[in-house]
């Protein structure tokens, strides 16, 4: 298969940049493409899937709604990405708000904050569940890598890709609170890696992106018509983040070209 050969050769130079690469791809019309998809690799914010996960199964039980309020106070304030830490003390955010800005632009204070309502034990029962195991939540947002002995946030290709593909089959939550979360990953902000190539019209695409130094990653789908692919992809210690994300967009390119599901672009 002709994909499956540009793909190789595109990790193959990817690699030979000292850096090291997970990829599964899981096509509605049975292709399926691995490489090191149980190598474990940082999960930095893809991580947020299973916490948004969490998070709908609170509503689905009624303990929360996406209605609520949260008053987000200074103390709630995480660094790295995002900007309700940059924004005034006191505001008043839903929990639909706080999962929008988890998911669209990565932001860390609204993620910590998610996690506390959700509770990271109940996160990592939940990836148990769902048959991720050697993922897991160990510790807030922090914008940086592990130090030392503090837990880190795992992930492997291959189990992120099946807890899309169990997201996308209504598996995880109920079917009304799947199609949210769908919408929401259809609302990523990032358009420069699995998103890179991906049409304007006829096929719709959505991911979440997780970068830390030294990480450059995306999880998500792309669909139209004709079927649907499951993309996922972790870099650690490429020369540089956008080579991770060029690289992420052709892999992507690449997955949909060989699912036959559109004709993605093929500018820069």
């Amino acid at each position: 298969m002709a994909e499956e050969h540009e793909l190789k050769r595109l990790i193959g130079e990817a690699e030979a940049s000292r850096g090291t690469v997970g990829v599964a791809i899981d096509s509605s019309h049975g292709w399926k493409f691995q490489y090191r998809g149980d190598r474990r690799f940082r999960a930095a914010s893809t991580v947020k899937i299973p916490i948004m996960i969490e998070v709908f199964r609170h509503v689905d039980r009624g303990d929360i709604a996406l209605s609520d309020r949260y008053v987000v106070e200074r103390h709630d304030h995480s660094v790295g990405s995002g900007v309700l830490h940059e924004l005034h003390e006191g505001l008043v955010v839903t929990i639909q708000d706080l999962l929008y800005l988890m998911m669209s632009i990565s932001d860390n204070t609204a993620t910590n904050i998610l996690i506390d309502m959700a509770g990271m034990e109940n996160v990592n029962a939940t990836m148990q569940e769902l048959g991720m195991v050697r993922s897991t939540l160990g510790r807030k947002m922090q914008g940086k890598p592990a130090v030392g002995e503090q837990p880190e946030n795992w992930a492997t290709a291959g189990e992120y890709a099946s807890l899309v593909g169990k997201l996308l089959g209504d598996q995880v939550a109920s079917p009304g609170s799947c199609a949210q979360m769908v919408a929401i990953l259809g609302k990523q902000q990032n358009t420069r890696r699995i998103g890179r190539y991906m049409p304007e019209n006829g096929l719709h695409w959505g991911s979440k992106t997780g970068s830390i130094r030294g990480v450059t990653n995306d999880v998500g789908f792309a669909s139209s018509e004709a079927g649907t692919v499951i993309v996922s992809v972790f870099c650690e210690d490429l020369p540089d983040m956008h080579v991770g994300e060029k690289f992420i967009g052709d892999v992507a390119q690449q997955a949909v070209i060989g699912a036959g599901i559109a004709t993605p672009l093929f500018t820069s």
